[in-house]
């Protein structure tokens, strides 16, 4: 599924939108807080639900997190029907179809090749007029962004939070971005933020993820660069978001749209950094496509309520 960590792309909705789609954006919601809660069958059937409404807009993401709820559902057919729907509303990142462990039991069927194929030549058809060369580094670099942090749930399940291997797994993951950084940084420094013309949405994003994986320094250095392509449209809102959310974090301020989490040091707890104005949190989060807060803290197997006050 589009994890917690690349949620910020693709499926962001105007105001007007957003009430037009009410029942659709209602439904939607609802498969994901079922998703996050590991009821994959009732996350499932509520994202057939939300795409049986009369107005319903769905998204290529919106498609792909259904594939991969019924997959972890135990039903393949739905899982490649969703699959090949995200393809044709313009899905675009292979690699993470790959690498993606809610997909895992498709694997071994049939029907996996295939379906990478159509994939695959579906974007190649799309890619025809980017800029190759870059599009191709930049999702290796996406594949070395993602790939041990696509580990870290089943390696933390098996071993431990503190084990040897998930130490080992986060110093692979450390290594990795900062091969990552001294890529980007170059390219920022002398090409300046890329286009979604000239690499896509994954590629634009991916730059994203590598400065926000940094460190504070650098993604001040860069706050502004992203600011600017998500005026011109190369980056969601709600990316730009979390990098400002990040930033007054590291900076001891408090956040705005209440992304970032940290860990209580008398609790040892995951508790929300600091959030300004937390009682209108929810009304920023909408403006620019993000869900609710509530939803999203129980993606970290929190209960949230947004304070009155």
């Amino acid at each position: 599924m589009k994890k917690v960590s690349l949620l910020f792309a693709g499926f962001l909705l105007s105001g007007s939108m957003a009430f037009a789609q009410s029942d659709f954006c209602k439904l939607n919601q609802q498969a994901a807080d079922a998703y996050a809660a590991k009821n994959y069958q009732s996350s499932g059937t509520l994202y057939d639900q939300a795409f049986k409404q009369a107005k319903a807009q769905p998204t290529s993401t919106d498609f792909y997190n259904a594939a991969c709820t019924w997959a972890l559902a135990g039903d393949a057919t739905k899982a490649f029907l969703y699959l090949d729907k995200a393809t044709a509303a313009g899905w675009e990142n292979v690699a993470h179809v790959k690498q993606d462990t809610d997909l895992t039991t498709l694997h071994a069927d049939k029907r996996w090749q295939p379906m990478l194929t159509r994939l695959q030549a579906a974007v190649a058809k799309r890619e025809a007029s980017y800029n190759k060369p870059l599009k191709q580094q930049l999702d290796s670099i996406y594949a070395l962004d993602q790939g041990g942090r696509m580990k870290y749930e089943a390696v933390a399940k098996q071993y431990g939070e503190k084990s040897a291997e998930m130490t080992a797994l986060w110093k692979d993951i450390e290594a990795n971005d900062q091969r990552n950084l001294k890529t980007i940084k170059r390219l920022l420094d002398t090409h300046g933020w890329p286009t979604t013309a000239e690499v896509g949405s994954m590629g634009t994003q991916t730059v994203f993820l590598v400065i926000q994986h940094s460190d504070p320094a650098t993604l001040e250095k860069y706050l502004p660069m992203a600011k600017q392509a998500t005026g011109r449209g190369d980056l969601a809102q709600s990316a730009y978001a979390l990098m400002q959310d990040r930033l007054l974090m590291w900076q001891g301020k408090p956040q705005i749209y209440g992304s970032q989490l940290t860990t209580d040091q008398k609790t040892g707890k995951m508790v929300f950094h600091p959030i300004a104005d937390e009682a209108h949190v929810d009304e920023r989060r909408a403006a620019i496509g993000m869900e609710p807060l509530a939803s999203y803290a129980k993606r970290f197997g929190l209960t949230y309520t947004v304070p009155t006050k």
